[in-house]
């Protein structure tokens, strides 16, 4: 990327992997809904991670306007962004999943979270309301920090049982007002707006999570050195969750993809909980997550 090009006001990162079909339903939403109305300056960039269905071919005959580029090699979701990411400019970078939708009549007008970022400072990430293709909220953008309680309660759907109740319901903090902009712990990769002198205090995104809490990740790192994470229901985000990989998933797919999810759950504790409790618990952690992978 170009250090001298003219400063966008928000840079969209969108990583694609064999997601042709998603970019042809997103793109068009993204710009008709959104780019071409917003009062900023905002860009689009699309980083493939060795597509072998033909993406970038789509995105060099229809979709010129925006900026492509090749990573080279699935690297994973880290290592795609981030391409993007190092030297970006812009005073915010979103990240976008494919097989999400932008809606009409300035529901999903990002416009109004700059604005709201402008104005707090102390805010490094912010992401609108994410939304099933069912109307529902995705709870991975309402997510409170996974410590061993809060996972023990939710993955005993004690959370579930009491979902207002704050003492057991930390995993999504489901207690909070959703109607209200408020303070969480962490949201999802697939839609969240990123303050870029933030990334350059904390860094880019953690490389070593192949797939999935790499953004638990990049938003304990943000509280961490003192900023606030965001919920911003008043614009919404379609996200057609878990279907990125429609047209080449299967079974295989989908078992080797809860795999990297649960074992991901190991790789976050190690780096943030290993030292901070007994020795012990992390056995009781590596035996449920052997559990889930083993589809026990």
């Amino acid at each position: 990327m170009q250090k001298n090009k003219k400063q966008m006001d928000l840079s969209i990162i969108v990583l694609n992997y064999n997601g042709q079909f998603w970019l042809k339903k997103l793109l068009p939403t993204l710009k008709e809904n959104y780019m071409d109305k917003s009062k900023y300056k905002v860009e689009l960039i699309v980083v493939d991670n060795d597509s072998t269905d033909d993406s970038v071919k789509l995105m060099h005959k229809d979709f010129t306007w925006a900026t492509t580029i090749e990573s080279g090699r699935n690297g994973g979701f880290a290592f795609g962004n981030n391409v993007a990411i190092k030297n970006n400019n812009a005073r915010y970078i979103m990240l976008l999943n494919s097989d999400t939708e932008f809606l009409p009549n300035n529901q999903s007008n990002l416009d109004e979270i700059i604005s709201y970022m402008d104005q707090n400072s102390e805010v490094a990430v912010a992401t609108p309301k994410v939304e099933l293709g069912d109307g529902s909220l995705d709870q991975a953008s309402h997510r409170g920090e996974p410590t061993p309680w809060a996972s023990f309660t939710y993955f005993a759907k004690l959370e579930d049982l009491f979902p207002k109740v704050k003492f057991f319901a930390q995993y999504h903090q489901s207690y909070k007002n959703m109607a209200e902009i408020h303070e969480i712990d962490a949201c999802t990769g697939a839609a969240m707006i990123v303050r870029n002198n933030a990334i350059k205090k904390v860094g880019m995104l953690d490389e070593g999570f192949f797939m999935y809490a790499e953004d638990l990740d990049w938003c304990k790192r943000f509280r961490d050195a003192g900023y606030k994470i965001i919920f911003y229901p008043k614009i919404k985000i379609i996200h057609y969750k878990n279907k990125s990989g429609i047209k080449s998933s299967n079974k295989k797919t989908a078992s080797i993809t809860q795999q990297y999810f649960y074992k991901t759950m190991l790789q976050y504790y190690d780096k943030h909980y290993k030292d901070k409790y007994p020795k012990f618990l992390r056995e009781i952690v590596k035996y449920f997550v052997l559990i889930k992978t083993d589809g026990r």
